[in-house]
């Protein structure tokens, strides 16, 4: 495998201001990126990401916005251009995990979850790609999906539904794309220990404090996801090292999609 590298990045990162989005910024500054905007709706949470990556470096642009809103994603990509220009790294992180099933979920559920995970990763990846196109440059583009998007728990139908959208938005995208020299690929964890997590199973499944160890001692590998452990893969699909890879969907998770119990 290439050197990750950097140095000739501009990145865009939703979700970017905690858990994987944060571990992936970490990451791109560590092999050189020098220029990040980070959007997400915190303001205390983005001048905290923003501190730590100035630190180490970066130049970084915190963009506080509801990415479910269409014209506050068109927002995000006006300042994100004319701060740093066009855009050759976008990371679709930001995610709703809220809870609802086929029986239970309301029209408002189900729309937020389309917005935030599937209508705005298609409007960001249309505004970057635009941009690149007209500068001809070439760019890299990943979206965070999950492995529920094949399934799912029954909890989960919403988050389910947006991200199998996902899915099939990033391989259209990667056809549509590839002629331009925009590479577009998919990463889908599993049960990934991060702060929006430890929030949902305190809100909706009344977890303790042990709720990690607890979740670890029954899975295969003993532990949950990593965020940083992933962070290098994602770093790698987003930077040219990763060469022509594009249309691709990798399962990051110790379940196996289709196995049964023996």
């Amino acid at each position: 495998m290439n050197k990750t590298d950097h140095t000739s990045s501009t990145a865009l990162i939703t979700g970017g201001t905690q858990g994987l989005g944060l571990a992936i910024a970490d990451e791109l500054v560590a092999s050189g990126c020098r220029r990040i905007v980070l959007a997400g709706r915190s303001r205390e949470k983005g001048a905290a990401a923003q501190a730590r990556l100035e630190a180490a470096g970066a130049e970084i642009y915190f963009h506080p916005c509801d990415i479910s809103i269409a014209e506050e994603c068109e927002a995000l990509l006006e300042a994100a251009h004319t701060r740093f220009g066009a855009i050759n790294a976008l990371l679709n992180s930001a995610a709703l995990t809220t809870r609802g099933t086929i029986l239970d979920s309301s029209a408002e559920l189900f729309e937020a979850h389309i917005n935030t995970n599937l209508r705005a990763p298609f409007f960001l990846m249309q505004g970057v790609a635009n941009k690149l196109i007209t500068e001809d440059q070439a760019g890299s583009m990943v979206n965070i999906l999950s492995v529920s998007a094949y399934v799912g728990q029954s909890f989960l139908a919403p988050y389910a539904a947006s991200k199998g959208g996902l899915i099939s938005l990033t391989k259209n995208a990667a056809n549509m794309l590839r002629h331009h020299n925009i590479r577009v690929n998919g990463v889908a964890p599993g049960w990934m220990d991060t702060p929006a997590e430890d929030e949902i199973q305190r809100r909706f499944h009344g977890a303790g404090d042990d709720w990690r160890e607890i979740a670890a001692q029954n899975l295969p590998l003993g532990q949950l996801i990593d965020p940083k452990q992933l962070a290098p893969l994602i770093s790698y699909l987003l930077s040219p090292a990763s060469g022509v890879i594009t249309g691709s969907i990798i399962d990051y998770d110790q379940q196996i999609v289709g196995a049964l119990p023996e």
